[in-house]
């Protein structure tokens, strides 16, 4: 039988003078969480180094950030549960050292198939611990607390925003610039490794592992009208961020001359920096109000931004992105904290898988599309296109979500108040009542 247990009878099958207290551990996963993130948005300022050590296309490009991504999704499919069925714990520990793995290979990369395969490594390794991690720390926050899921939020977008400027000073300022920056994270990853080995374990093994690793993905009755209402919106925030990780640097340096790795890195934490810190002061938004300011401001934002692309003023296209990060963290949980807010108990967890089914597939897939479109038409005219077609998803959604705010909002916000546990991991709290 599963059940929940209070955070204070957590620990199961490990001796209490082995282990890491609780508070210790969920800082110590917060910590690994911004790390993956920020190993994900490590390469995004060396792209165009690498392009002009191997001489590839934006599309290769693209593609290399894609097979992320796509690796992330598939492994969040088959295996995004699997923590709650053999322990958190080693789920952790396959995935941190996975991305080592992962990380070394870009330390060592010769070629574009060096990165391909470092990538795809890394999305695995993204995929397996993204689920666990959220559930752990929402397992060790402590009671009646919104810390886990707070953290999660701030610690992946405080991660890309973090990787992306770190890797962008050493490529710019440090020796060995395709490489200092991933062997400073391999280093990282080793202490992570070693924590894990003592962090308390929540969940005990319940012989269902492999009844997990078959791949669900289902919207319920009562929340398909408002699934599919929303679903332009998460499309839209998630394409746009999956066009500054993959296109960033390439725009900084052909439509503003922008040369330095530097800018590269300070574009996305533009963007997700700014959502990383909007997560925390708008913590405490209604869904109305979520769903209200984050559209206006993101569909502000990127106006502004393709203004600056068109006028070659790198200083209005930072401030317009900043002002898109403002928008794009309130828009995104606003949709989450909705649609799991109206999804039955039982079926939240499906509600989420679904949603980032969905999102990692708006991640790659526009990105690949606009690789191809760069290599036809160009950089510039692409940044027009697809930020005119996230402006008209978004006002879509905006539009169409009015109709779910009375009454669906308030009980939605009755069900499940910010911010929503059920919006930061695929997959309930279990842990056994018999270790």
């Amino acid at each position: 039988m599963m059940q929940d247990l209070p955070s204070d009878a957590l620990s199961v099958e490990t001796p209490a003078r082995y282990r890491m207290s609780n508070s210790s551990a969920f800082w110590l996963l917060s910590i690994a969480l911004g790390l993956l993130l920020f190993a994900s948005a490590a390469p995004s300022p060396m792209y165009p180094v690498y392009q002009q050590m191997w001489h590839y296309s934006s599309l290769v490009s693209t593609g290399v950030y894609a097979a992320n991504a796509i690796a992330l999704l598939v492994t969040l499919l088959f295996a995004g549960s699997l923590s709650d069925h053999i322990g958190r714990r080693p789920v952790l520990l396959a995935a941190v050292l996975v991305e080592l793995l992962g990380t070394l290979a870009f330390a060592e990369a010769q070629s574009v198939a060096w990165l391909f395969t470092a990538r795809i490594v890394q999305g695995i390794a993204t995929g397996l611990a993204t689920g666990a991690i959220s559930a752990t720390l929402i397992d060790l926050q402590p009671a009646e607390s919104r810390l886990g899921a707070l953290m999660t939020n701030v610690a992946a977008g405080g991660g890309l925003a973090v990787g992306a400027i770190s890797s962008g000073l050493l490529v710019s300022y440090a020796p060995a610039p395709t490489r200092l920056v991933y062997w400073l994270l391999a280093a990282a990853f080793i202490i992570i490794v070693i924590g894990v080995l003592v962090i308390p374990e929540t969940v005990a093994p319940d012989g269902h592992a492999l009844e997990s690793l078959k791949p669900k993905v289902s919207v319920p009755q009562p929340v398909r009208a408002a699934f599919l209402t929303l679903l332009p919106s998460i499309c839209a925030t998630w394409a746009l961020g999956g066009l500054y990780l993959a296109l960033g640097g390439a725009l900084m340096h052909v439509q503003f001359h922008q040369t330095s790795a530097l800018a590269g890195g300070l574009v996305v934490v533009a963007l997700q920096g700014t959502s990383a810190i909007t997560a925390v002061l708008a913590r405490d938004w209604t869904i109305d109000q979520a769903l209200q300011r984050g559209p206006v401001l993101l569909i502000a934002g990127v106006a502004l931004a393709l203004v600056g692309a068109a006028t070659h003023s790198v200083w209005l296209f930072f401030a317009a992105s900043i002002v898109a990060g403002i928008g794009f963290g309130p828009s995104f949980s606003g949709a989450l904290r909705m649609l799991t807010g109206l999804s039955p108990a039982a079926a939240r967890a499906e509600v989420v898988t679904a949603i980032y089914v969905v999102s990692y597939l708006a991640l790659s897939i526009p990105a690949v599309l606009a690789g191809l479109s760069v290599s036809r038409f160009g950089l510039a005219a692409t940044t027009y296109v697809y930020g005119a077609i996230v402006i008209v998803l978004e006002t879509v959604a905006m539009l169409g979500s009015l109709r779910h705010r009375t009454p669906h909002t308030a009980l939605a916000g009755a069900l499940c108040p910010a911010p929503c546990p059920g919006t930061v991991a695929p997959m309930p709290r279990v842990v056994s009542a018999h270790p």
